[in-house]
């Protein structure tokens, strides 16, 4: 069976500067992803701010168009859709979930006007009757009664319940992919899982494909079929969350796990990425290799190319690259890490 989603060697940069002293940068950089399609599934896209996932979530949802590569999703290129006539049928197969429930509804309107109106202009409804038993059956997907939102403006509802609602609206046209831009970052920590449970729940129940951006990575593991992991602007590691929780093959990858808290360990948030952060990155080579605990001075020098260790688990690092000394034996910097450490990443909470 085709895939849902092919990413294929999609780059997008931007210009900073003037027209004539300008430099050009790469917020995505020959990503190439392929999400299968045998069955509805859920992907994470994670990494730090700068990574370069919410670009590629924009290049995704058609905010914005490649500078090179194509996307396709379930057969047909995305470019197909660029008349204007074809964009309504591009809402019915995907949709989105932006990070700020607040900021997708108007304080002037009540929020069951934009359902129906979804349901109405994206032809799932003919009459205001058939949109609300659509409406209603969306809401039930999300534990929420039509009359508790009956009338109601956004400022009477919690960050969690909006979102909820507009997760109950990507639902109306059945979508094949929902594209989630940090869904749960103005969520109160207590309510997050509450949400991500939720992808799982209609993942199956509406036969629906999530794209999940996020940093919170103690979700995107619990949540993910598949996990692409991002670093200023390349893929650096893809494959079965499984695969990538157990067994990470990217430095970057084990410094995001280990960020993650832990049963029984005190977790500073952010003290390891915050320590990594401040080495100088080098601006040659690697663009992981100013803070990666295993850089040699080829990392600095040469770029890495993507390696397929299985056929759905690849990674972009030197260390798994044969260099023309043959393969080079990295060692972590500080003398007590040993390669057989424990991968074994107990969520708490």
């Amino acid at each position: 069976m085709r895939p849902i989603l092919q990413i294929n060697d999609v780059s997008r940069t931007f210009k900073l500067g003037g027209m004539f002293f300008g430099k050009k940068i790469a917020a995505v950089d020959q990503v190439a992803i392929e999400l299968p399609g045998d069955k509805p599934q859920i992907m994470s896209i994670v990494g730090e701010s700068g990574s370069g996932k919410t670009t590629l979530a924009k290049l995704i949802l058609r905010l914005l168009d490649p500078s090179s590569g194509t996307i396709v999703l379930d057969g047909v290129p995305l470019s197909a859709y660029n008349k204007r006539d074809k964009r309504k049928e591009f809402l019915k197969k995907v949709q989105p979930i932006f990070q700020n429930p607040f900021t997708s509804f108007s304080a002037r309107k009540t929020v069951d006007t934009y359902l129906f109106e979804t349901a109405m202009n994206l032809d799932v409804a003919a009459n205001k009757k058939e949109a609300l038993a659509v409406v209603t059956d969306v809401l039930k997907s999300v534990g929420l009664e039509y009359a508790h939102i009956k009338g109601k403006y956004p400022n009477q509802f919690s960050g969690g319940e909006l979102q909820r609602i507009s997760i109950a609206r990507a639902l109306i046209p059945k979508p094949s992919l929902i594209v989630a831009d940090e869904p749960v970052a103005m969520i109160d920590a207590s309510l997050r899982m509450n949400i991500v449970n939720l992808f799982k729940k209609l993942k199956d129940e509406y036969n629906v494909n999530f794209i999940y951006i996020t940093h919170d990575l103690s979700t995107a593991y619990y949540v993910s079929d598949y996990i692409a992991t991002m670093y200023k602007g390349n893929l650096i590691e893809f494959g079965h969350a499984r695969n990538i929780l157990n067994n990470p093959s990217h430095p970057y990858t084990e410094l995001l796990l280990d960020s993650i808290p832990r049963v029984g360990k005190k977790w500073a948030e952010d003290a390891l990425l915050a320590d990594f952060e401040s080495k100088q990155e080098s601006e040659a080579g690697c663009k992981f290799a100013g803070r990666c605990p295993y850089a040699k001075d080829v990392c600095h020098s040469v770029e890495p190319y993507m390696v397929h260790l299985d056929t759905e688990h690849k990674v972009l690092c030197l260390k798994h690259n044969d260099y023309k000394t043959g393969n080079l034996a990295f060692v972590h910097k500080n003398s007590n890490h040993s390669d057989k450490k424990d991968n074994s990443h107990s969520i708490s909470g």
